[in-house]
């Protein structure tokens, strides 16, 4: 009676290992199958940048950007002053800034100097004129320096 008993045990034994196997399989295809979704889904929502190479997926990528609105600022020029002269500024006041008067001003997008040009009146309307174009190069000459 003993042998039985032992062998129920290791037939219960290697039926639970058996499921135990059938579990790690199953959660390993389960895994399989939701990054293979995954991957799908992620190729069907971005683009495949990996022919960039080419001069038309070149021009492509770039036209993506072109309607993308950016800050644009002409920079007369600046001062600094206290909150009580600030609160004493009425109708008429002049506020003296450190540019001097026919002085290039500093053309910048999004806070970054791209150039330097010379105010005019169009229409009457002022523009800008401009006079010199900061080179990419030099924009990263002067971010590193």
């Amino acid at each position: 009676m003993s042998e039985t008993v032992e062998e129920q045990q290791v037939s219960d034994d290697d039926w639970a290992a058996a499921m135990g196997e059938q579990a790690a399989a199953e959660a390993a295809a389960t895994a399989s199958s939701v990054t293979q979704q995954a991957a799908s889904a992620a190729s069907a929502l971005f683009q495949n940048f990996g022919d960039s190479g080419s001069k038309s997926g070149t021009m492509q990528d770039f036209d993506l950007i072109l309607d993308i609105p950016v800050q644009m600022t002409v920079e007369l020029g600046r001062t600094k002053i206290s909150i009580r002269n600030l609160l004493q500024l009425a109708h008429g006041s002049v506020v003296e800034l450190d540019g001097l008067a026919g002085e290039p001003m500093d053309v910048m997008v999004n806070g970054t100097l791209i150039a330097q040009g010379e105010v005019v009146v169009v229409n009457d309307k002022f523009g800008i004129r401009l006079t010199d174009i900061i080179t990419p190069s030099e924009r990263m000459r002067k971010l590193n320096r």
